[in-house]
């Protein structure tokens, strides 16, 4: 058996290299069979490309998921060997050649404005947000460099708040909105509660960054909504480019890094915070982290709820990640292959980066969302793991690991956006992986909604935050 899977894998390998088109000048040079897998080399033509090596386990009805590397993709090396599960049959290759980027590297930076004491505690008043501002903050917009979801150079945007209190050395938090339809309503241009977060962090003694994240701001392209690799990249090099903003103003900070974010913003403080210690531990230490109401199981609790009867406030959810990860992972040939009419020609416009989430919600079907799904699409996601969806879904988990720093999750009993058993799925496997500083989850305001529990969650990270800050 052993020998018949590594003959088939090859074949496939084979097949990859007679058709490879995506990378263009790139071609595999040699494979070798190892103990439990290959080895591989491939050349370029164009000088100084960096790659993506990515994989598929089946000839059709896949998509190419990049693989899981000591080192994060892309990268200059052009070798790589990779190991095959004793029970997988086959296994198809391919390199992505971009563009490299100068990760974090600061682009430009504008003066937004500056809040006094008394305009943040009168915002605050009117949010019922109960922190009292204790520094005048100064607010900024970034643009920077970074990387697309296929490790391509691109660039990015973010709101950076600053303390004004001069003489002293500030930790550095990175705060993560929520969901946006609306390219501008971002924390580097509008005022939202999104924004006051920021702000606030900043007005009690933090330097507070919150990444615009792809596709939004100043940003190009479709954001790709839930994405855990380009929330984590685009944050981290939010990070970056951050520092980089202060140590060119003379802005001490004291090399504490603190990570959260509230719904789609959770989801991406914990792809950050996993990011950050799997691959940047020599660059930042996560002081501690505070992901709050996220979908972490993106292919068990949000698969199942898709695929449910019932009907969750905000239809729209599942309308973005469909958008989403068609274009990240082109699930079907077309749009119209995934969705059915008249949604496969209503729903894309929406997309436009002008049209909010209500008005969307209008666009989608009340209940049963999953009815948008073209019926063999439905069957594959419930009865084959291999399909495409399933695997986008599954690509965007984040509980298979364990986190080091401590980390405190927090969820509302009455979310029914966000369902809190995301967080009890998440937390479960944290234990279950080992972790020993993974605190028990909270509920700030129980049998608070998704809207009502983003005030609670925040004050209360805040104040655990407010324990290690020094």
């Amino acid at each position: 058996m052993m020998n018949s899977r590594v003959i088939l894998a090859l074949a496939c390998f084979a097949l990859v290299l007679a058709k490879m088109t995506y990378a263009q000048n790139v071609r595999f040079t040699t494979s070798a069979q190892t103990t439990n897998g290959f080895s591989m080399q491939w050349s370029n033509s164009v000088a100084g490309q960096s790659y993506t090596l990515q994989s598929r386990d089946r000839m059709t009805n896949s998509i190419w998921l990049t693989l899981d590397s000591p080192q994060p993709w892309p990268t200059v090396q052009t070798q790589w060997n990779d190991t095959i599960s004793s029970t997988q049959l086959m296994r198809l290759y391919r390199v992505v050649a971009v563009q490299p980027a100068t990760r974090g590297k600061l682009i430009s930076s504008n003066f937004v404005g500056l809040y006094s004491t008394n305009t943040l505690n009168f915002y605050f008043s009117i949010y019922g947000v109960n922190i009292t501002a204790q520094y005048d903050v100064n607010r900024y917009k970034v643009v920077y460099e970074t990387i697309d979801p296929l490790g391509g150079r691109t660039t990015a945007s973010g709101g950076l708040f600053v303390p004004t209190q001069t003489g002293m050395n500030w930790p550095l938090v990175s705060y993560s909105h929520g969901t946006i339809t609306q390219t501008n309503q971002v924390p580097s241009v509008a005022l939202t509660e999104d924004t006051f977060a920021g702000l606030a962090f900043a007005s009690v003694g933090y330097a507070s960054a919150a990444a615009d994240l792809l596709g939004l701001g100043s940003s190009p392209g479709l954001h790709p909504y839930l994405h855990a690799r380009s929330e984590a990249t685009a944050s981290v090099d939010m990070l970056r480019a951050a520092r980089s903003f202060c140590a060119s103003n003379n802005i001490g900070l004291n090399g504490q890094i603190f990570v959260t974010g509230y719904s789609e913003g959770g989801h991406t403080a914990m792809a950050l915070h996993r990011e950050l210690e799997r691959y940047h531990t020599n660059e930042f230490t996560v002081t501690a982290s505070a992901p709050m109401a996220g979908p972490y199981d993106m292919s068990g609790v949000e698969m199942n709820d898709i695929l449910s009867a019932r009907c969750p406030p905000n239809p729209y959810y599942a309308a973005y990640v469909l958008m989403s990860y068609q274009s990240v992972y082109g699930l079907a040939s077309s749009w119209s292959n995934l969705v059915v009419a008249p949604y496969d020609s209503t729903i894309p416009p929406l997309f436009n980066g002008n049209t909010g989430g209500s008005t969307i919600n209008s666009a989608m079907p009340a209940c049963n969302i999953s009815t948008v799904l073209w019926p063999t699409v439905v069957s594959s996601l419930t009865n084959d793991p291999g399909c495409p969806l399933y695997q986008a879904l599954r690509d965007n988990d984040l509980y298979r690991w364990k986190p080091v720093a401590p980390t405190q999750l927090y969820h509302c009993s009455g979310d029914q956006d966000v369902l809190p058993a995301n967080t009890q799925v998440a937390y479960s496997n944290f234990l279950a992986h080992g972790a020993l500083q993974v605190l028990p989850p909270i509920d700030p305001m129980p049998g608070a909604n998704h809207t009502t529990c983003a005030i609670p969650s925040l004050e209360a990270a805040k104040a655990w935050f407010d324990t290690f800050k020094h």
